[in-house]
């Protein structure tokens, strides 16, 4: 195939995402009350090299520099979230104005520069007021949610267009709540298993109270969608990826208002608990849907496995594996009926070193024109993607390794706070300015 075959769709949207813990830091400033990863992080041994977000990037003070280099980059779109307890220290009541008034000048920021925000709820940073009340497994506070959604939307509604209810509800669920190995940190699969339910059905509450202030906005949920595909064509390997697969659990219940009987079997008696009405909360219509696609869990009646022969690895351990993406994007156009889709995050942690004021990651350029290579595929054969967000535009603080990851655009110095480009960075700046990625 020739370049032109790897051009995008006029108005393809080529954007950047972040989170609000990862980047902002002053964690404890202007009235913002402690989250679930403020606690976390703050418990000795819970972060690689005990790493906190106290300070992260410093976004909350850099945030204008930040902008103007997304717009030298020439980023079109910006999906960042907002603090919950920025906002609503005690989860609900009495509102913050200096953390609204934060994110009102973010926005008007991005607009000035033509750069579209598109604004996440929730990217897991939990009011700690509210876990110590039980949390996401709390059923009761549920409707605090929607309330904080309902705070957003009215101060913001007017010029964010996009906004998404909840990132990644698989992994709080599953590791904060099951592995233990992020915030809140239990390990309780019943716990998981409700949890996961109910973050879907606080989706639902959030979307009505968004639509009844702004009818006319577009809402959506983020998904984290890492397909599980068999060893080999074998009955026995094709039953335990369709038990173990945690993508038709989110998009059967939000597009066909049911759980697959396979995963609920596979619970057992850790099966959520569920209320009348709940599948036609969870599955009233959105206007679009996030997918965040970084690999594939290669599985089978043996196991997973851990290495496959020949395939590259990112330094999170995570598999390089573009034709996975199309295959996901193919599977769900064909046995879904999706509203337009959005790649919200895909991205690549590599071991990046600063040379003589410059980082030259040509992995992480490799990595992102062949999964825009089989993104393009995917739209020819049908599937409705209007824009990529790379994650992430800065180096950050990476949850549960630190700092220790690096999968930013842009290089930050933790120490000075220094930005760099790299050269992954000027590449998605041509593949911006062209609209299309070369072969």
């Amino acid at each position: 195939m020739t370049s032109e075959n790897y051009c995008f769709p006029r108005g393809f949207l080529w954007g950047a995402s972040t989170a609000a813990y990862q980047i902002e830091g002053a964690w404890n400033e202007d009235g913002k009350g402690p989250s679930i990863w403020d606690t976390f992080v703050h418990q000795p041994g819970k972060i690689l090299n005990g790493d906190t977000g106290d300070v992260a990037c410093d976004h909350y003070r850099r945030y204008a520099g930040d902008i103007a280099l997304m717009k030298q980059i020439g980023i079109r779109a910006y999906r960042f979230s907002l603090s919950w307890p920025r906002i609503l220290p005690r989860g609900h009541g009495v509102i913050n104005q200096k953390g609204l008034d934060f994110y009102d000048r973010l926005v008007d920021s991005l607009l000035e520069l033509n750069i579209e925000p598109f604004v996440t709820l929730y990217h897991w940073d939990l009011p700690q007021v509210l876990q110590d009340q039980g949390g996401w497994g709390n059923r009761d506070l549920l409707p605090y949610f929607a309330d904080y959604a309902a705070v957003a939307v009215r101060r913001l509604g007017d010029r964010v267009k996009f906004w998404t209810t909840f990132n990644e509800p698989w992994v709080v669920a599953a590791y904060g709540n099951r592995k233990g190995v992020m915030a809140p940190g239990f390990a309780d699969p019943k716990l998981a298993a409700q949890v996961a339910h109910n973050l879907l059905v606080a989706h639902g509450m959030a979307t009505q109270a968004i639509r009844a202030i702004q009818p006319d906005t577009q809402v959506g949920i983020v998904l984290s969608l890492r397909p599980h595909e068999a060893t080999s064509d074998s009955a026995e390997d094709q039953a335990v990826v369709a038990q173990r697969s945690t993508t038709a659990w989110y998009l059967d219940a939000l597009f066909k208002a049911s759980y697959p009987e396979v995963s609920l079997r596979a619970l057992g008696a850790n099966a959520p608990e569920i209320e009348p009405g709940d599948f036609a909360l969870i599955s009233q219509r959105l206007d679009y849907l996030g997918v965040n696609y970084y690999t594939r869990t290669v599985t089978g009646a043996n196991g997973n496995v851990a290495r496959v022969p020949g395939s590259e690895y990112t330094e999170m351990g995570w598999e390089v594996c573009p034709e996975g993406f199309g295959r996901l994007l193919v599977w769900m156009h064909e046995n879904y009926r999706l509203p337009t889709v959005y790649i919200t995050e895909s991205g690549a942690a590599f071991d990046d070193h600063v040379v003589d004021g410059h980082v030259h990651d040509t992995r992480r350029i490799k990595y992102h024109h062949d999964y825009l290579v089989e993104l393009r595929r995917a739209m020819r054969l049908g599937v409705n993607v209007r824009g990529y967000f790379v994650w992430t535009l800065l180096d950050n603080f990476e949850w549960a390794v630190g700092t220790s990851k690096r999968f930013g655009l842009i290089h930050v110095d933790y120490e000075t706070q220094e930005r760099i480009l790299k050269d992954s960075a000027y590449w998605y700046a041509k593949v911006i300015s062209r609209n299309e990625v070369h072969r």
